[in-house]
C-alpha cells in the first residue's frame, strides 16, 4: 500500500492527528497494536479510536475512510467470504470439528492496493493464510460494514446451506459462527 499523509482537515483524519497519527504507516501501526474487539457500533469506525478496540471490519474500514478523505482513491475496502477453518483460523477452537464441520463461509474484511489484499487486523496477520479459501470478494463502502455485511453474511450462508444441503438450520450455523468468533475475540 502507498503511504499517504494525514493532513485534511475532516473528522477522522484530525483525530488521528489528534492521537499524533500524520500519515498511514504511522495509522497502520496504531490499528495493528489496538485490541481486537468488537465496538459498540459497528458502522461508527471513529470508535475505534473511542473504545480502543476494532474489528477486521472497523479497523479497515477506518483507514478507508481516512484515505478517502485525504483523498487517496486506488485503496479498496473489501469483504472476503472465505472457508473458515480450524486450520486457517486456528484460534476458533474445535467449534467447527465439535460440530462435524469442515469449514463455515465467514465474511472478512481488508484492504486491496493494485489487487493485492492487505490484512493489518493484528501485528501478525497473514492474508497468505486464507487466500486460497476465499470463496468470493466485494468492494464496499466504510458505512457498509453495519448492516450490509451483517445481511450480505447471512444471505450467503443461508444460500450456501442450501446448496450443500446441510442437516444445519441457519440459527444453528450462525451460532457455531458466533461461537467461533467468540473464541477467536478472546485469543487474539
Amino acid at each position: 500500500m502507498r503511504n499517504f499523509n494525514i493532513t485534511a482537515d475532516k473528522q477522522l483524519s484530525r483525530r488521528a492527528n489528534k492521537l499524533g497519527l500524520y500519515g498511514s504507516e504511522a495509522l497502520i501501526h496504531f490499528i495493528q497494536k489496538t485490541p481486537y474487539g468488537r465496538t459498540s457500533n459497528r458502522s461508527d469506525v471513529s470508535l475505534v479510536f473511542s473504545e480502543n478496540r476494532g474489528t477486521c471490519s472497523s479497523k479497515h474500514a477506518l483507514i478507508k475512510a481516512i484515505a478517502t478523505e485525504n483523498n487517496v482513491t486506488d485503496l479498496d475496502l473489501v469483504i472476503g467470504m472465505y472457508k473458515m477453518s480450524e486450520t486457517n483460523t486456528a484460534k476458533i477452537g474445535n467449534v467447527l470439528s465439535e460440530n462435524g464441520l469442515d469449514y463455515i463461509p465467514e465474511a472478512h474484511c481488508y484492504l486491496k492496493y493494485n489487487n493485492q489484499q492487505i490484512d493489518i487486523t493484528t501485528n501478525n496477520s497473514d492474508f497468505e493464510i486464507i487466500k486460497n479459501a476465499i470463496i468470493e470478494e466485494i468492494p464496499i463502502q466504510p458505512i457498509q460494514i453495519g448492516n450490509f455485511k451483517v445481511e450480505y453474511h447471512k444471505a450467503f450462508l443461508r444460500n450456501w446451506l442450501e446448496e450443500n444441503s446441510s442437516p444445519f438450520s441457519f440459527e444453528e450455523i450462525w451460532t457455531i459462527r458466533e461461537q467461533c468468533i467468540s473464541n477467536l475475540s478472546k485469543n487474539k
